[in-house]
């Protein structure tokens, strides 16, 4: 049976785990606060669910996913997670993570700046482009829904790119980590492509339902994507 270890039991996090229990996988979820604050979650996961340390998940299955903030990276068990291929889920937001010069900047790509802070692992970037209340209203929609996935590393995008699909979306080769920023926040390939109403999600986004987002319409939208000014997000 497949296995995935998740770090994080958020919104994106969670979402990950139901698409992952439903879809056959065993999965152990950690998040900071420890095991025991996870029991209402894993009780909606049921027998495939457990809950365990950061380290445990790290070592859960081939590929951890990661669905923390930022300034969580240094508590991460960094060792057992070296060498390892990690799926990351995250995004910059200055009022959670503080402000951070190499992405106000645009020395870095978030995702770079995740792969300088685990540099014995292998980053990924997915799932971090649409909202977490889309993830189970899109999974296997008809027609399928496509999520961009962005790796230096051919080898490691094309499994966390199976995982994606496996899970119930079509994936678009995004390029590399530096070219992760067209699926960032305030690009034009971030949440709001998902929307099935662009001016209901922005009013209330927790109502609206999604829409889905065909790949050949993701690779459109990647393609004019505009970079956008880190320095100025606020949040």
């Amino acid at each position: 049976m497949n296995r995935i270890g998740i770090i994080g039991s958020g919104a994106i996090g969670s979402a990950v785990a139901r698409l992952a229990v439903a879809t056959d996988y065993e999965v152990l979820i950690a998040n900071s606060r420890g095991p025991e604050s996870l029991t209402a979650l894993i009780d909606e996961l049921g027998p495939l669910a457990r809950a365990g340390d950061a380290r445990a998940a790290a070592d859960f299955g081939d590929i951890p996913v990661l669905a923390v903030p930022l300034g969580a990276y240094p508590n991460l068990p960094i060792d057992a997670l070296s060498g390892k291929t990690i799926l990351s889920t995250g995004n910059y937001y200055p009022h959670r993570d503080g402000r951070i010069e190499p992405l106000d900047t645009l020395q870095s790509t978030t995702a770079e700046y995740e792969q300088a802070l685990l540099p014995d692992s292998i980053v990924v970037k997915a799932f971090n482009s649409i909202v977490s209340h889309h993830i189970p209203h899109l999974a296997h929609s008809h027609p399928r829904t496509a999520l961009p996935v962005a790796g230096d590393d051919s080898e490691a995008k094309a499994r966390v790119s199976q995982i994606v699909r496996t899970l119930g979306f079509d994936t678009v080769d995004a390029g590399t980590l530096a070219e992760s920023w067209r699926f960032e926040p305030e690009s034009g390939a971030y949440t709001p492509i998902y929307a099935a109403d662009v001016d209901g999600f922005a009013k209330n986004y927790l109502d609206d339902p999604g829409a889905p987002v065909s790949a050949a319409r993701l690779r459109e939208l990647l393609a004019s994507s505009h970079r956008p000014d880190v320095a100025a997000r606020q949040f």
